[in-house]
């Protein structure tokens, strides 16, 4: 059996968007072959909330689950892409297009988002309202993942569609880069790191097919 992979992550490095405020990206050498030490380690430094990751419900409740908390199960397993031709605002069932929400227990959102570079954030996207939230917790979704870096506008300090999510135990996965990925269905990997006390982590998504 052969399988076509899409590597649906965006890539870290200096360059990458940031949300207005929130810490840059950086990579630096605490030891370096290049300077005679025996090995190379680097160091870190970023938000949680950098390209793609997901976010824990402690992210947006005080009282919600931190991400080593976190059921895995979401985050791994059959889930169905989908392409949103509306650019901005609210959506709305409609808005998905004529598909079937039963054919995955997860749905991918592939928005204009993607196309931009990893560089750039966005200043307006397309996320998901609250009665799109109960149509997919109806119909059994349980992970909505997006290519924006948020599943609600971007300058909304009530953050509605993450605490519908949560409500309906829906897991959050953001920041996804979808160009070029056909719609249909997948097989979705992209686990969080294991962080005490996180509220959220970042991750390496990556769809798988059959050919």
């Amino acid at each position: 059996m052969a399988y076509e992979f899409f590597d649906v992550s965006r890539s870290l490095s200096s360059s990458i968007g940031t949300w207005p405020g929130d810490v840059p990206f950086s990579l630096e050498d605490t030891f370096s072959q290049e300077l005679g030490d025996s090995v190379t380690v680097g160091r870190l430094k970023l938000s949680i909330h950098t390209g793609t990751h997901v976010d824990a419900p402690f992210h947006y409740d005080a009282n919600g689950e931190t991400v080593e908390q976190l059921d895995l199960s979401a985050y791994w397993g059959m889930v169905q892409v989908v392409t949103v031709w509306k650019e901005r605002g609210a959506l709305d069932v409609p808005d998905l297009g004529d598909i079937d929400l039963l054919a995955a227990p997860r749905l991918l959102m592939h928005t204009a988002a993607s196309s931009l570079a990893d560089k750039d954030f966005p200043v307006d996207i397309a996320y998901p309202s609250v009665r799109l939230v109960e149509q997919l917790a109806s119909a059994g979704i349980i992970l909505l993942g997006t290519d924006a870096p948020s599943v609600d506008a971007l300058d909304d300090p009530y953050l509605p569609a993450h605490a519908a999510l949560y409500r309906h135990g829906i897991a959050i996965l953001e920041g996804l880069n979808l160009s070029g990925v056909p719609d249909g269905l997948y097989e979705l990997a992209a686990l969080p790191l294991r962080i005490e006390q996180g509220d959220g982590s970042p991750v390496r998504a990556v769809l798988r097919r059959e050919v």
